[in-house]
């Protein structure tokens, strides 16, 4: 890559020195169409559909879980919803761009749809080729927030939409060489970091068969084995016992609130939106942060509290997957079990964290799915719980299992968070490759490696 021969000052800061041959325009100026969207109403049964005929429709929810192209739409909306807002379909190929929420993402449709109300979608003229600008707005996604509208949830409007503007080659031949480019370097860059994610995904894998092969067949490879008795468990030591789960815990609910009653300040509280995303498996006080609740429920609700050792389960979930989620309280601290929470607490001498990777294990979660119901909501109740089976080795070979899996998944996190890290770094490069390019800060039409240095 070289640099070109002549810039100019753009006079935006985050933009610097441009070509000079390169002209300032406006969003407006570039466009054959701007789409917009909109929400049937809610609750008007006959505007939305579960029919994979009907006509899709996209929202922020939508965007934000889509890479690059977007084919599968969560909700559908009927054509009576359709013409209930006067929604347009928008074609197949046209690029979307949120302007609420996750400012400034953009995502190409697969699909012909419609879209809600925060959602663009944008159609160039023949001024701007098509993929020139889905790589402009990545570039733009880094500074969109100062057109933003408001000073709380940051959104912008069709007006603020209208007028972004950019610098762009005159002539479409120089947009293609750009792109011709960025197609090549990205796809390159894509490739490394799907590796890296495949990698990640066979890192879960081997996490899930390790716990598996640990807690159903302990560690000596020799000893004797029977059949547990239990479907999708199998054989496991002959001198491990089995038993119901209701005869090693005792079970309670977490406290009777809403996200209302949450607080910055008192009381650290777990509630269930947090185990399924957050936590997980264990949580530490001293590591991680938590919402709180008034001081008051330690008086009005003392037996939601929770203590070391004590396993807290979400009582709903959104998917089978979900069911079963779990996070148990590892420090030493007062804290809450809070709403859709069901506690388990021991009432025999075991070691709490073998427990934590036995309900962390594929056979007793299948049990656990296998009894929930549900079509949205997906809910679990302490009678489910209390009759799942549970395997139990003595004591002293719970703490073996212990020590082999903490050494264990330890080793697989340590290379997962590397290759987590490698993603984000990769990332990092991808979009600021994509700004040298599109900003002019190399010219990509020859093979030469010079570039311009620009201020920190």
């Amino acid at each position: 890559m070289k640099i070109y021969d002549s810039y100019k000052d753009s006079g935006i800061e985050w933009i610097g020195v441009i070509p000079e041959n390169w002209n300032k325009t406006y969003l407006k100026y570039c466009m054959n169409k701007i789409y917009g969207g909109g929400t049937p109403t809610t609750s008007e049964e006959t505007y939305w559909s579960e029919n994979e005929a009907d006509i899709p429709w996209v929202a922020i929810s939508d965007i934000s879980s889509c890479d690059k192209e977007l084919y599968l739409t969560k909700k559908k909306i009927t054509e009576e919803g359709r013409k209930s807002k006067n929604l347009e379909i928008i074609p197949k190929g046209t690029l979307l761009l949120s302007i609420f929420a996750s400012l400034g993402k953009t995502v190409r449709l697969g699909i012909d749809s419609t879209v809600n109300q925060a959602i663009l979608g944008l159609e160039p003229n023949e001024k701007l080729h098509p993929k020139f600008l889905e790589f402009l707005l990545v570039d733009i996604e880094r500074y969109i927030s100062q057109f933003s509208t408001s000073s709380t949830q940051e959104n912008l409007n069709l007006n603020k939409i209208k007028n972004l503007f950019f610098y762009i080659p005159n002539s479409i031949e120089e947009q293609t060489k750009i792109i011709n480019y960025l197609d090549h370097k990205t796809t390159q860059i894509d490739h490394l970091i799907a590796k890296k994610e495949q990698f990640i995904q066979l890192l879960e894998e081997e996490r899930v068969a390790v716990i598996n092969q640990a807690v159903t067949k302990g560690l000596d490879p020799n000893v004797a084995m029977n059949d547990s008795g239990v479907k999708w468990l199998g054989e496991i030591p002959e001198h491990w016992e089995v038993k119901k789960l209701k005869q090693i815990f005792n079970s309670s609910k977490g406290l009777t609130i809403t996200k209302e009653n949450l607080e910055s300040e008192g009381i650290p509280c777990v509630n269930y939106g947090e185990i399924h995303s957050k936590f997980g498996f264990e949580v530490d006080i001293d590591k991680h942060q938590l919402k709180c609740v008034n001081p008051t429920y330690l008086v009005s609700d003392y037996k939601s509290l929770i203590q070391t050792g004590d396993f807290v389960f979400a009582d709903t979930s959104e998917d089978v997957s979900g069911a079963g989620n779990f996070t148990y309280l590892k420090s030493n601290h007062e804290i809450f079990a809070g709403y859709h929470t069901i506690i388990l607490r021991a009432l025999v001498d075991i070691e709490s964290r073998y427990f934590a990777y036995q309900f962390d294990s594929i056979p007793y979660r299948t049990q656990i799915r296998q009894s929930v119901k549900g079509i949205k909501v997906f809910s679990i109740t302490q009678g489910i719980l209390k009759n799942t089976s549970l395997w139990i080795p003595p004591l002293n070979e719970q703490k073996q299992i212990i020590d082999f899996l903490d050494i264990e998944t330890n080793r697989i996190l340590s290379l997962k968070n590397s290759a987590v890290k490698e993603i984000e770094l990769l990332k990092e490069y991808k979009t600021a490759l994509i700004s040298e390019v599109v900003t002019g800060k190399v010219d990509v039409s020859t093979g030469s490696t010079q570039v311009l240095e620009t201020k920190n």
